[in-house]
């Protein structure tokens, strides 16, 4: 396959941007800001706080501001007793594994998002360049995503080879290790146990809860995980950062050291390619189709819905053929909106609907196809009877959206606010209400213009009525900050 992936990164005090484009158009956007690091792939050696039998959970305090949240299923005692026996075998209940103030060394393996403090596994894993090393688990998997079987079980045969008769844990082989050497793969498993024996050094060296060890940064990582045969360039605006990734990549990844190019040139990295604008389509709910269709994108608690229409695309035979090609097109743009903004958890994706079952498999073989080139893992159902597709995308970190976007501080992110004249009546009830408890010598409202205009125009007769029922007189303040749903009603 020819080299076509091209990776920027942009480099500041504060911040680590990542851009992946194919074909000059971003497919994947990475940030890291330095004072919120995320935390999945750390290691701590937590204490446990509180164990919670009715859910069969316990929270952990690793350090951060919320405790941390492990599951039963997530603790290695209870993988180790499945894979031992049957399917069937019952979990060992939480109350018997853990107890408050018991140390436990733990792995995050998803960051807090929200509300939710970050979720945690006892089963160890600690990436390398072409391998995973579970130090707990003495078996060799082979990533899903090598379909070949014949190659599957060359790559097993070559590691059983390449390990110390002695060894006490498990590989996982990635896929970069496709077409690796002997060499290659020797030099992981020796930078895999010379890490794993550092973090047993410092569990006995600090008290709990502590980080034993910290993941590689964003600008590291793009050189482990996402650096492929398909990559053609590297590209970092920051010659400091530029030469550590030199350093690292001539220690552990020498294949690319000659792709990692230093920018200097007089207009931002980011501009070249067109990465800040793509960000703000990003946040965009609407997202328009070259066809004139155009994708609608709502991130809920619950799910991501995606919603195709066809917009002012008129250029099939046919209607049917219009709604086809249109959601061809989209099934495309899907697979990369996923990308571009990191969404994980359950998608709903409701196409046009479509009654010739033939195009139904089409687009769902579309979308199969622009899917593969996404690294992360997901299950995609077929047309349900409703003729919506469900997917799942394995979510490990926050969307682009909440990493850039707070709740709207007017609407309460419900994407509305009450009109002007709600506001009005319900300012109206609230002079009536107190009027009943206190006895002011004047009520005042303070509110924003557009609720003032109204009580001074439409609404003037039903505040000078309210005025006489209550026997006090009413005035009106405008407070320029304030939005439309705020307003103080103050007894003077």
């Amino acid at each position: 396959m020819p080299l076509n992936e091209d990776i920027l990164i942009n480099v500041t005090p504060f911040e680590t941007r990542v851009a992946l484009t194919s074909q000059g158009v971003v497919q994947e956007l990475h940030i890291e800001r330095s004072i919120q690091r995320g935390f999945v792939g750390n290691l701590y050696l937590g204490r446990v706080a509180r164990v919670l039998p009715g859910m069969q959970s316990a929270f952990v305090d690793i350090g951060l501001e919320r405790a941390a949240f492990i599951h039963v299923a997530d603790l290695r005692q209870n993988r180790h007793a499945r894979s031992s026996g049957s399917e069937h075998t019952p979990q060992i209940p939480i109350e018997k594994l853990l107890f408050e103030g018991q140390p436990l060394l733990v792995q995050v393996i998803k960051d807090p998002i929200g509300t939710k403090g970050a979720r945690l596994s006892t089963h160890i894993s600690i990436a390398g360049r072409m391998l995973v090393y579970l130090p707990h688990e003495p078996h060799i998997g082979v990533s899903q995503r090598i379909d070949n079987e014949s190659e599957r079980n060359a790559l097993k045969e070559r590691m059983l080879a390449l390990l110390p008769e002695d060894e006490a844990g498990g590989f996982i082989v990635r896929t970069q290790a496709e077409g690796a050497s002997d060499t290659e793969l020797a030099a992981d498993i020796q930078y895999l146990h010379m890490l794993w024996g550092n973090i047993q050094t410092r569990i006995r060296q600090v008290p709990a809860p502590s980080v034993v060890y910290t993941e590689l940064t964003l600008a590291q990582r793009v050189l482990r995980d996402m650096a492929s045969p398909d990559t053609s360039s590297i590209t970092v605006d920051s010659r400091t950062v530029t030469q550590e990734l030199l350093d690292w990549a001539q220690r552990y990844t020498p294949s690319v050291v000659e792709r990692i190019h230093h920018y200097s040139g007089n207009r931002p990295l980011f501009d070249t390619a067109n990465v800040d604008e793509e960000i703000a389509h990003a946040l965009s709910r609407r997202v328009n189709l070259k066809s004139g269709g155009y994708l609608i994108i709502d991130q809920t608690e619950a799910l991501t819905t995606v919603d195709v229409n066809t917009g002012g695309y008129v250029g099939g035979r046919n209607f049917d053929d219009t709604i086809f090609k249109t959601n061809l097109e989209a099934a495309v743009a899907i697979a990369r909106q996923l990308r571009l903004r990191n969404l994980g958890g359950i998608i709903v994706l409701d196409f046009i609907d479509m009654d010739d079952p033939r195009h139904q498999e089409s687009v769902l073989a579309e979308l199969h196809k622009a899917l593969a080139h996404d690294r992360t893992r997901m299950t995609v159902s077929g047309f349900s009877q409703l003729g919506l597709v469900e997917m799942t995308r394995k979510r490990t970190r926050d969307s682009l959206a909440h990493q850039l976007c707070e709740p709207c501080p007017t609407c309460q992110s419900r994407g509305s606010v009450r009109t002007a004249r709600t506001l009005c009546y319900e300012i109206l009830r609230e002079i009536l209400r107190e009027a009943r408890q206190f006895d002011p010598k004047e009520f005042r409202i303070v509110a924003a213009q557009s609720v003032i205009d109204l009580f001074l125009e439409e609404e003037s007769q039903h505040l000078a009525m309210l005025g006489d029922f209550v026997g006090k007189p009413i005035s009106l303040a405008v407070e320029v900050n304030y939005g439309q749903e705020q307003y103080d009603l103050v007894l003077l």
